[in-house]
């Protein structure tokens, strides 16, 4: 018996990349859908739950930045994957994308193989994930639910310190170093500085009260979450 076909949602809004784009995602294998603007998709996403959304950052009307805030803000489509298709060298567009969730991004012009790649790499990897709970010492973390908990209350996260977070605890008490953290949690051709990791860090710790005295610091190489 085959495989249902995973359907992506493309958001784009010049005609010759998106329907070259479906052309490639639907000869793939995909179920792909495509939308020239926010107010198409968002009537689409009433009736249908993509497995994955691919959306341009420049948008007429609601830019895509925007969607993306909404769309992880929703408990409905939260954890639905993103990607975000950019201008090259929009560095600020892709780190904004990044820190409100976006799961990669991929730069114009781009390749389609290049697409594709991307997305099997984000679908394998949440699937993996999906079901996935964690718990070490007072902090127990469930995947599916994106929710965290540190003796048994319930933390508010952001996007990227779920993500590190979950990352660290899986690793199960192995060090990490930033590049490590960098490329795993924000993309691994992620421009940012690893000051990022050190302020999410601090973050986190903070967060977690007690539970937060668990993440270590390992002297000149990174971090590691040992109970």
């Amino acid at each position: 018996m085959s495989k249902r076909a995973r359907s992506v949602f493309l958001v784009e809004d010049d005609d010759n990349i998106r329907e070259m784009t479906l052309y490639a995602l639907n000869s793939a294998g995909f179920k792909a859908e495509g939308f020239a603007d926010s107010i198409a998709f968002r009537n689409a996403l009433e009736s249908a739950s993509p497995s994955l959304v691919l959306l341009d950052i420049m948008l007429p009307g609601e830019d895509g930045v925007s969607i993306l805030k909404r769309l992880k803000q929703s408990e409905k489509t939260r954890a639905i994957p993103v990607i975000m298709l950019t201008a090259r060298g929009s560095e600020m567009d892709r780190i904004k994308g990044l820190d409100l969730g976006a799961d990669d991004y991929v730069a114009k012009p781009f390749s389609v193989l290049e697409v594709i790649a991307r997305i099997k790499a984000v679908l394998r990897r949440c699937g993996e994930e999906k079901f996935e709970e964690i718990t070490i010492g007072a902090i127990t973390l469930h995947a599916d639910r994106r929710a965290v908990f540190a003796h048994q209350k319930e933390i508010a996260l952001t996007y990227k310190e779920f993500e590190l977070l979950k990352y660290m605890m899986s690793a199960k008490g192995a060090a990490l170093t930033r590049n490590m953290l960098l490329e795993r949690v924000w993309g691994f051709d992620y421009l940012g500085e690893s000051r990022t990791v050190d302020m999410h860090i601090k973050s986190l710790r903070q967060k977690l009260g007690d539970a937060g005295n668990m993440i270590k610091t390992i002297r000149n190489v990174g971090y590691k979450i040992k109970e």
